[in-house]
């Protein structure tokens, strides 16, 4: 339950992730009173990616705050990422409020916002949204999708050893399941809509992919989709037909989407492809005051940003609101 006394903030972010934490190091420079606020741990979608994950990105682009990034490798991997950011988050001493989930952001007559969380209530002169993509997955709407053997998040591949493991996806994430949980004694299949992997895979894990396809040590439909998930057996949609395989597990890597309802209640207006309406130049939306950075930007387009290359939101939206209070 929310404490009754309002905490004052000239700037509340709403997610701790690496592009909500730029915004804290920014508004910390500019000399702005501020929060983030997040509903999990630090980084809470990085925590979240798969134990053995490796960057597309090098470390010196993932970098925030000016402070450099060390790597044993150019391409850090999830735990280095990690390390990184609880660090950065040290060195700044940034306000931080973890497992602290947001239940609602009204923007009041008088032009502040008032934000109720699990924890607290506080009034914030200006809100920046950076929640990401990852919270909510991308559902296949199909029957048996319920089912306790249907993950939509992967983590460690030994949980999955000796086990009949069915893979939907073609993109980095089912790449990484289907040769990771291979390699742990599982037996995969993919299912996979087009002729082909996914132009954006690795381009260093492609060929381990394609050859294991190749020889047979993984099982892939392509063309194909998932119709119905079973207690035991799986169905797939092929251009021969239906059929039906044993299956233990259905690791459905059918990408993730930003949290439209929270934008939505928010006042945030969403165009014909759920693209948040906002000021490229400020990243101000709609609604004065209550500004967007990161992946959430993009709408269902979760390829558009990353880490690297919305970094510079964060000096944008500060250097907006510092201009505006002058």
């Amino acid at each position: 339950m929310a404490t009754s006394e309002k905490q004052h903030f000239e700037v509340l972010i709403i997610g701790a992730g690496p592009i909500g934490l730029a915004c804290g190091i920014e508004a910390q420079k500019a000399g702005k009173s501020y929060v983030i606020i997040d509903k999990g741990t630090l980084v809470n979608s990085l925590y979240n990616y798969p134990v053995f994950m490796t960057f597309f990105s090098t470390s010196e682009r993932l970098e925030i705050g000016g402070v450099p990034f060390v790597s044993i490798n150019p391409k850090p991997n999830r735990n280095e990422a990690l390390e990184y950011y609880r660090r950065v988050t040290e060195k700044f001493q940034l306000n931080v409020k973890l497992f602290e989930e947001v239940f609602s952001c009204q923007k009041q007559e008088n032009g502040l916002f008032q934000v109720e969380t699990a924890k607290a209530n506080y009034e914030a002169e200006n809100v920046i949204i950076a929640t990401g993509f990852y919270d909510v997955p991308n559902l296949m709407n199909i029957p048996g999708e319920d089912l306790p053997k249907v993950i939509h998040y992967y983590k460690d591949p030994h949980y999955y050893a000796f086990s009949k493991v069915l893979v939907v996806g073609a993109n980095n994430s089912s790449v990484d399941v289907a040769l990771e949980t291979f390699r742990k004694g599982a037996e995969v299949t993919m299912v996979i809509r087009g002729n082909d992997m996914g132009p954006n895979v690795k381009y260093w894990v492609r060929p381990d992919i394609e050859n294991r396809i190749k020889e047979g040590s993984i099982k892939a439909y392509f063309e194909s989709n998932l119709k119905e998930v079973k207690e035991q057996t799986a169905v797939i949609s092929t251009p021969e037909g239906d059929i039906e395989i044993e299956n233990d597990f259905v690791a459905a890597m059918t990408g993730y989407q930003p949290n439209f309802k929270l934008l939505e209640k928010l006042g945030v207006t969403l165009d014909e492809n759920q693209t948040p309406i906002h000021n490229a130049e400020t990243m101000e939306t709609n609604l004065p005051g209550l500004y967007l950075a990161g992946v959430v930007c993009g709408g269902m387009d979760t390829h558009k940003w990353f880490i690297e290359n919305s970094r510079i939101h964060a000096e944008q939206i500060i250097k907006d609101i510092a201009a505006k209070r002058n």
